[in-house]
């Protein structure tokens, strides 16, 4: 299984999002996680860490049929701090949603300005322990998407089982999660996506690679960067850094 290697030349830049405000998301979003936006080709990015992910925000028209495939934990180190991170976004313009949570479940639903869930979690939480305020993306999608990407971002496994997978950096920091089957049907384009820079090599060099992993290329930009499709048909993003 893959392990990291220190000569991955393509890195997780950000989830970007289409959103019919680009940027009043990107005011929550800023203002959740406390980071200042910036333009990015057309849209504005929250720029991350090497250990915490970025989130862009891009104009788009989210489709009613779409089903996102992705939702953003956040972590709290207190119940004190679960509370008033649940304020905060409320305050921002995030609603409580019901998704079938238990009365017993200690995390908290809420939805952003666009109608895009996230997690509040509960102190105490082992499995994030250590990933910082965003501490995960959690993705509906089967063991193989989970395999590509540690082969495709050279980030170990640190869940395999039954069929649900886990990576994460080397370098500690936010995890990628998915579920396991059953996945839900992909109807239409997803409006969450992965958007990964080539670094120190050519963004073809990087593309072929994807591809040898199971990706599909579906389309090239004129400014050179690629749209693919990872084995679950999630379209993703590289373009050079």
């Amino acid at each position: 299984m893959c392990g990291y290697r220190p000569d991955m030349a393509v890195h997780l830049l950000a989830v970007t999002y289409d959103a019919h405000d680009p940027a009043r998301l990107a005011r929550f979003w800023g203002g959740m996680l406390r980071r200042d936006a910036i333009e990015d080709a057309g849209g504005l990015l929250l720029p991350g860490t090497p250990t915490q992910v970025g989130l862009r925000f891009v104009p788009g028209q989210p489709e009613k049929e779409h089903l996102n495939r992705l939702h953003l934990h956040l972590t709290s180190a207190s119940l004190a701090h679960q509370l008033d991170t649940v304020a905060a976004a409320v305050a921002l313009g995030a609603e409580h949603v019901d998704v079938g949570q238990l009365p017993e479940d200690s995390h908290i639903v809420l939805a952003d300005p666009a109608g895009n869930h996230f997690c509040v979690i509960e102190p105490g939480n082992r499995f994030l322990s250590g990933c910082g305020f965003l501490a995960e993306l959690a993705c509906g999608g089967t063991r193989d998407v989970g395999l590509f990407w540690s082969e495709g971002l050279g980030w170990p496994l640190v869940w395999d089982e039954n069929q649900e997978t886990a990576v994460q950096s080397p370098l500690g920091g936010t995890k990628v999660a998915w579920g396991g089957p059953p996945v839900a049907p992909k109807i239409v384009r997803n409006t969450q996506r992965f958007l990964l820079a080539a670094t120190d090599t050519d963004l073809r060099t990087e593309v072929d690679r994807l591809v040898s992993l199971g990706a599909t290329l579906t389309s090239t930009d004129e400014d050179g960067s690629a749209e693919l499709a990872d084995p679950d048909g999630n379209e993703f993003c590289v373009r050079q850094a």
